[in-house]
């Protein structure tokens, strides 16, 4: 039987002038084989490090280190009033690389985090090996909406500041049957849980806005066909037939775009957040590119 890994160690780095970031390092267990390849793990939008808990912990037991990364304004980082434009967010992440010392590391970014990878392959081909969007990487809201003001109509977040602790947990339960308990806690961690029983989201509204007008300006098809690093996709089909077709001519355009090798893995079914829901799975789809020299 495989021995657990450690418990990750919380560090804080400086990205910049007053902005750190929480970054939650992984290894694997005494006396498993250390991979030469390590990951970079990025959440998506009003997400944090923790949702990645159960997908770090597989890697660890595969031989994987990883780095799981609040992004700014997110989790436990600094929540600056700006700095949410996709250059400055991706060179909050390649500080994190360049802190450690690692060596070409494979990037994953879920949702935005998808297409902040793939901004940061596009700027820093030299500091990677690869780069893997879970479900993200493809997000263009401008094929959807024909308007920003479109945009913050349909996905303004709902109000959830103020609810009670436990209604949220039993929330995510019920909604998430299937997802590990450290997916649910992952989820929780989204909120800041106050003295009184209540939670707010780490993400304020305000700045949660900020992030979505600069993923409505992102257009990943331009970037990608400046990406030669090798680049995963892995969707999901949530059983919405609709939405999947959208999310197939999406990753048509982005892979006609694509120099660089590339494959795509699909999660069917799948929630959006399938890190979460299937952390194990999505573990040994990264190690089997890391052993099958996709990742080399």
């Amino acid at each position: 039987m495989t021995p657990s890994p450690p418990p990750p160690i919380e560090r804080f780095v400086a990205v910049a002038t007053h902005v750190e970031l929480r970054v939650l390092e992984r290894r694997p267990p005494e006396g498993t084989p250390v991979s030469d390849r390590s990951f970079v793990l990025v959440h998506g939008l009003a997400s944090n490090a923790r949702l990645w808990d159960g997908c770090a912990e597989a890697l660890a037991r595969l031989g994987h280190r990883s780095l799981a990364v609040d992004l700014r304004g997110h989790g436990r980082s600094t929540k600056p009033d700006t700095g949410y434009d996709f250059p400055t967010v991706t060179d909050d992440v390649v500080e994190v690389v360049h802190s450690f010392g690692w060596d070409r590391p494979v990037v994953v970014g879920q949702s935005y985090g998808g297409n902040v990878v793939v901004e940061l392959a596009a700027r820093h081909q030299d500091l990677v090996s690869g780069i893997v969007a879970v479900d993200g990487g493809t997000i263009e809201l401008q094929d959807r909406f024909d308007s920003w003001a479109e945009v913050e109509r349909a996905l303004r977040p709902p109000p959830l500041a103020g609810m009670a602790s436990s209604r949220m947990l039993a929330l995510l339960r019920s909604s998430h049957p299937d997802w590990p308990h450290a997916g649910i806690e992952g989820a929780l961690a989204n909120f800041e849980h106050l003295p009184d029983g209540t939670l707010r989201p780490w993400l304020s509204l305000e700045r949660h806005l900020m992030i979505l007008r600069e993923l409505w300006a992102h257009r990943p098809s331009q970037r990608l066909a400046e990406v030669t690093v090798p680049v995963m996709f892995v969707p999901a089909d949530n059983g919405a037939v609709a939405w999947t077709h959208d999310k197939e001519a999406s990753l048509a355009k982005a892979t006609e775009a694509l120099p660089a090798p590339h494959r795509t893995v699909w999660f069917r079914p799948a929630d959006h957040d399938l890190h979460a829901q299937h952390p194990e799975r999505l573990a040994t789809v990264l190690h089997d590119a890391t052993e099958d020299g996709f990742f080399v």
